[in-house]
This record gives C-alpha cells, structure tokens and sequence, in this order.
C-alpha cells in the first residue's frame, strides 16, 4: 500500500474510533467507573457563573463530629425582599462516595437568583464512614437551617431539598424518615425537628436492597435507610424526576417510590425525562429542571401551603 493511503486508512480509522466512542457515551463511562471505582458516576458538574444578584456565605460548619466538621455553602439573593425566604437543602450525588458541596453550585446559585435560599451542602462519604452517616448529616443541615433561619432571613417552616442520584436518596429520606429517631444523629442542634415540607428528587435510588453490594450493607440496615420503607401519608410533598435512558438507577426506582406515595396517600408528582440519561441535570436538560423544581418549590413552600410549621 502507498504511504498517503496507509495514513489516509489510518485517520479514518482514528476518526471512525473517536465517533464509536462519542456514540457509546454510556459504555465509556461504565468503563470509566470500572478503572476508578470511586469515580462519580454523574459524570462531569455542570458549571454557571454567580450570578450577579447573588452572594454566597462558603464553608459554614452545620455539624461536628469530635474534631470532623462538616460545611455548606450558603447562596442567598442579595436583596431577598422583606418576608422572610423559604430555603433549599441542595444534595449533591456521587454514588455517596465521592463528590462535594460544590459539585450542585450551578443549581444552588440559580435557587438564589429566583428568590430562595440555597444551602448547598457536604456530607461525610464512604468509605470515610458507613450508612446512616450521609443520612444523618443531612437531617444535621436541615437543623442548622431552622436554627440559624433568622440570621439569614429564612422562614423556618418552609425548608424544602432537591438532590440527584445518590443526592436525591438523601433528599428522599428527608421527606420520609423524620419520625425515624435513629437517623438524626448528633451532629448539632439537637431537639430542633429536621423535617422538610418539599421533595425534588432526581434519578432516586428508592430501596436501596438493590445497592447492597454497592453499598457494602446488610438488608436490615438497607431498609433502615431506604425511602420506601418510610412513605406514609405524612411523608413530604415530593417531585420525582428521572431520565428514561438512565443507565445507573434504573427508572423503576423511582416508579416504585411514586407507587409508594399514592399507596400512602401522600403528594407525588413524577416526570420521565425523554431520552434523558442518569445525570440528565449536567446538560442540555438543566434549564428545564431548574424551571420544574422552582415551580415545585414554589407551589409547595408558599406561605399558605405550609400552614402549621416545621411540624406539618
């Protein structure tokens, strides 16, 4: 074969690899997770500018265990208005072994520049530590948010939470499990009730019997820390949204969680997102996700909605 049609059969054998790769996008990043195993499994965080009505207050301590502290960021509207604003606990994923507070800043920081509060907060991961412990530091944060409300401008009986994949069953146990005494922990603000009034939930690992193996757990535990073992009809107001070409959790997931509120009795909304894959929230589908939680949380967490308090 003549040099130029050897390089010319090369390049397109590089083009046509590069393409496959491009097209296999799912494959490459099971193959990705199977090099690093602690890599996240949403893939890269979606990045926006702060924008300019916005400030941020960084690395406040909301729990304390011993000498490990445990931080969020806290995005608020520079000018929020005379009534106090309701707040969002921002969850973030990671298979709850990796990433951190600011992986959902981009999604934080938009909160805030539509007129909510936005903590946006870190958890302790495995294998650092072993389950309840993200639970509990996430009831922690929703403590430190009622305790610390007035110094922020935040009105304590409207605190919803919106997180995804790993994020969103945490935000999913916020909804359900505060009658749960053993998953509040002592983390900080102890007698402070760590109930939220409003649930966005993204790709939502629901019954996490399914994650055992991921996980390391035995199956009483993994009911312990399951959603769907802790629905009733008291259970938050819940939006549950999920891509229908997830790869990591799949869609019945959150099926079974939607069929365990309407079995309760208690408010469910559900969205498929068409052909939308795990991390749908890291591209082109951020925008509309920010427009269905604002409208959620705003629905839910009006002044009227919420009506009777942290205790509702």
């Amino acid at each position: 074969m003549k040099p130029h049609r050897t390089l010319i059969t090369a390049t397109l054998s590089v083009l046509l690899a590069s393409s496959l790769i491009t097209a296999s996008d799912a494959n490459a990043q099971a193959a990705q997770r199977k090099r690093r195993p602690n890599a996240n499994p949403e893939g890269r965080a979606i990045t926006k500018p702060l924008p300019e009505s916005v400030k941020v207050e960084r690395d406040i301590v909301y729990a304390t265990y011993g000498e490990r502290k445990v931080m969020l960021d806290l995005y608020l509207p520079k000018q929020p208005g005379a009534a106090k604003i309701p707040c969002i606990v921002v969850i973030h994923g990671g298979g709850w072994r990796s990433g951190d507070k600011t992986r959902f800043a981009a999604l934080a920081s938009k909160l805030a520049e539509q007129g909510f509060a936005a903590a946006c907060i870190g958890y302790r991961l495995l294998p650092e530590v072993q389950f309840p412990a993200p639970i509990v530091d996430c009831k922690a944060a929703v403590r430190w948010v009622r305790a610390n409300a007035p110094q922020h401008g935040i009105d304590p009986d409207r605190i919803g939470t919106i997180g995804g994949s790993a994020g969103a069953h945490l935000a999913a146990m916020l909804g359900t499990s505060d009658q749960e005494p053993k998953l509040e922990g002592d983390g900080g603000n102890p007698g402070i009730s760590s109930r939220v009034q409003a649930v966005v939930a993204m790709a939502t690992p629901a019954d996490m019997s399914n994650f055992a193996e991921r996980t390391k757990i035995d199956p009483a535990l993994a009911a312990l820390i399951s959603p769907v073992t802790h629905v009733s009809k008291d259970s938050a107001p819940i939006l549950i949204m999920h891509g229908t070409q997830d790869r990591t959790v799949p869609l019945a997931q959150s099926e079974l969680l939607l069929s365990k509120y309407k079995t309760a009795g208690a408010s469910a909304e559900f969205f498929r997102v068409e052909g939308a894959p795990h991390a749908f929230w890291n591209g082109q589908w951020f925008n509309d996700t920010l427009k269905r939680a604002v409208e959620f949380f705003r629905k839910q967490l009006s002044a009227t909605s919420v009506a009777g308090g942290a205790g509702n």
